[in-house]
């Protein structure tokens, strides 16, 4: 039988006028050749076929659904045996009554004239096609700006997380909901749930792009979606970088004869840190490896740098006073 054009529109024999549309509708925009600039040779044997079985099947274009023999001829015989029938014109004599049209002609009559096209030369004609330049019938294709329709700017929307997610990364469920594009050009309103993976150590400002899953809108393609990672304020760390912030009061009396620092980490662990220094104005210490998942960097952390206020007595008595001098050999 040849070529199955059934089986290449993806629709069964009982297939109506509606059904090849929407089929020829989805399928030509898949296989355009410009849509595939990777692998334009099969794409372009597709969109062929796919332009080929169209012409084959639709009544709107060969009248050979409507036509019970053109119908019956088809099935038994395939493409071959239309092509072989007298046209009507001939009371029966010649032959190749049946002539399939060019794929560009079929595409720009579905697409030249709707907004999918920009600049049209007449009905039915998009202006892409009006130079074939002696190139068959894909050498008039270029740039894809005439034939497909724009693409809005990306929507944007922040993504607060805590810090202790940003810590040990957390994966969020984002339920959407938006319009899409039926294969009639109505808008149907859709609900999704997008998974978002959130990496140890991504940082405030790190992007997660959903392409195309905004709303579907006539003339145009549905825009991107963009998360942005927010922080939230944390009450006891705050993050610099790959190291994270901690800051502790001590007495006079512990910054001179040391002290112990207690925490518990952003991942729940309980620390404890010696601070065996004497710990003067402005004092820091740093941590090794007690900081912020370093997200280019598996395995390596950045640091706990801990930082230091002395609350000096605000009232001592003579003794004190004495005692301090002689302790301290003023």
């Amino acid at each position: 039988m040849g070529v199955d054009y059934y089986s290449v529109l993806k629709v069964d024999k009982n297939a109506t006028e509606d059904d090849l549309k929407k089929s020829y509708r989805r399928l030509a925009m898949k296989w355009h050749p410009d849509k595939n600039p990777n692998d334009k040779i099969e794409a372009e044997a597709r969109f062929k076929q796919i332009s080929e079985g169209y012409e084959a099947n639709s009544s709107s274009l060969s009248q050979v659904l409507s036509d019970p023999q053109k119908r019956t001829i088809y099935d038994q015989h395939g493409e071959e045996g239309l092509k072989d029938m007298p046209p009507p014109s001939s009371n029966g004599a010649g032959s190749k009554g049946f002539n399939p049209r060019n794929a560009e002609d079929i595409f720009a009559e579905f697409f030249g004239t709707s907004p999918w096209a920009f600049g049209s030369s007449g009905p039915g004609r998009s202006m892409r096609f009006q130079s074939d330049g002696g190139g068959g019938m894909f050498g008039g294709f270029g740039s894809t700006d005439n034939i497909f329709r724009t693409k809005p700017p990306p929507v944007e929307s922040k993504l607060p997380c805590s810090l202790e997610e940003l810590y040990s990364g957390s994966t969020r469920k984002m339920k959407i909901s938006r319009t899409v594009i039926d294969a009639n050009g109505r808008q149907i309103p859709e609900t999704e749930i997008l998974t978002i993976e959130v990496k140890p150590g991504w940082k405030k400002g790190t992007k997660i792009t959903f392409p195309d899953k905004g709303n579907g809108q006539a003339n145009q393609l549905p825009a991107d979606l963009l998360f942005i990672i927010d922080e939230k304020p944390h009450d006891i760390y705050k993050r610099d970088g790959n190291d994270l912030v901690i800051t502790r009061k001590v007495n006079l009396a512990e910054a001179i004869g040391g002290t112990t620092v207690n925490l518990t980490t952003l991942d729940s662990r309980d620390l404890s840190i010696p601070v065996t220094d004497i710990i003067s104005p402005g004092y820091e210490l740093a941590v090794a490896m007690e900081g912020m998942p370093i997200t280019k960097e598996p395995g390596n952390r950045g640091n706990l740098r801990i930082k230091f206020e002395i609350q000096f007595p605000t009232k001592l008595t003579a003794e004190q006073k004495a005692r301090l001098r002689n302790v301290l050999g003023g």
